[in-house]
């Protein structure tokens, strides 16, 4: 039995990757670190992982106080991650990228302990292009991020994602979700929502469910379920005894909801657009707009310029324009099924394998 770190934090895009391959490594004892005050923490002790705690943010993008004290508070947290190693011994330690990782990963370098890197996105962070180049492996989402990374040793894996999505059928998804067998769009913004998509969405799910049949899955998120709901009383006030329109703030098993649809408007987090290609979905794009590095929108484009995708500016997504690029993938089922086909070429059902494999190997030769 080996010893494992697992690190990342912060995002859904940087744990779930991180806690696939935690499952995938279940006859080897595990330690997840990570900040004891984010979403990670919960993720992790639902899972029964040992969880070791350090105190770290992102790092403030201008010059003043805050940066100052947060040099001191990564230090700090290095000088903790250290300790942990030394304690607990791990044969290596894996990690995701994102601030969250970094003190783990800095202290495996400064106790010349073997580490591997995933970065999840087209263009990676700043976390994995600075530790990357000490790292034994660094794995990476998207073959376009690796120039930006200087390893030898770089692998294009795809992200991590759960077994069941290689196993479940879309008629089986859809008999999980008690939904008919017909075209199916899901409409999210991930576990916080996004309030554009939601307040295009929210004018248009009655005239797609009524002139269209169409199906509509709508995850709003959960800050934003209650101002959806009143919106769409005022359009709708009878939607609840539509039974194409399924509402709720959260899913938990997203692989049952993705795997179910045809169709979705989506972030275009790295996650995210992994799920959706192993859904065989064809996506409508709607990047959000501040996330780190533009990452999502460099995603987003990616993904269009292989024909896997369609692409909406935020700033630019009204209700109308929403409506007429949902109902052309309706009425054009060879555009629909094209993109399908393209999106599921995308596809890496192996990652959590391929990276798990590279891990024992860096272990195997530390």
């Amino acid at each position: 039995m080996s010893k494992f770190f697992i690190t990342g934090g912060g995002t859904g895009g940087h744990i779930y990757p991180a806690v696939a391959v935690a499952d995938a490594l279940k006859d080897d004892e595990i330690f997840y670190v990570g900040n004891p005050k984010n979403l990670e923490f919960d993720i992790v002790k639902q899972k029964g992982y040992k969880f070791l705690g350090v105190n770290v943010h992102g790092m403030p993008r201008v010059l003043g106080f805050d940066l100052i004290k947060w040099m001191f508070q990564l230090s700090f947290a290095i000088l903790k991650c250290c300790f942990y190693i030394l304690k607990y011994k791990p044969d290596a330690v894996f990690g995701t990228g994102g601030y969250v990782s970094a003190p783990a990963l800095l202290a495996a370098k400064i106790l010349r302990v073997p580490y591997m890197m995933h970065d999840c996105d087209a263009q990676p962070g700043l976390v994995t292009r600075k530790i990357a180049p000490y790292a034994k492996s660094v794995s990476l989402a998207f073959e376009c991020a690796k120039k930006y990374v200087n390893n030898k040793n770089c692998n294009i894996n795809g992200n991590p994602i759960r077994s069941e999505f290689k196993t479940l059928s879309k008629t089986d998804a859809r008999k999980r979700l008690n939904i008919e067998d017909k075209l199916t769009l899901c409409i999210m913004g991930g576990s916080q929502g996004a309030r554009t998509i939601n307040d295009a969405a929210v004018d248009i799910v009655k005239h797609l469910s009524k002139e269209y049949n169409l199906q509509i899955i709508f995850q709003t998120g959960k800050r934003n379920f209650d101002n959806v709901i009143e919106q769409l009383l005022k359009i709708y006030p009878e939607y609840e005894a539509d039974k194409n329109i399924i509402i709720k703030p959260y899913f938990d098993d997203m692989v049952t909801v993705l795997k179910a649809s045809d169709i979705a408007v989506s972030r275009s987090g790295s996650l995210s657009i992994s799920e959706i290609c192993a859904s065989s979905i064809a996506a409508i794009f709607v990047p959000y707009p501040y996330a780190a590095a533009d990452h999502q929108r460099k995603n987003a484009k990616f993904m269009v310029e292989k024909g896997a995708g369609l692409y909406i500016e935020d700033s630019e997504l009204t209700a109308n324009k929403l409506l007429e690029t949902i109902t052309s993938l309706i009425k054009d089922s060879s555009k629909l099924a094209e993109l399908q086909k393209k999106s599921l070429s995308l596809a890496k059902f192996d990652g959590t394998e391929m990276i798990v494999k590279q891990l024992k190997e860096i272990n195997n030769g530390k």
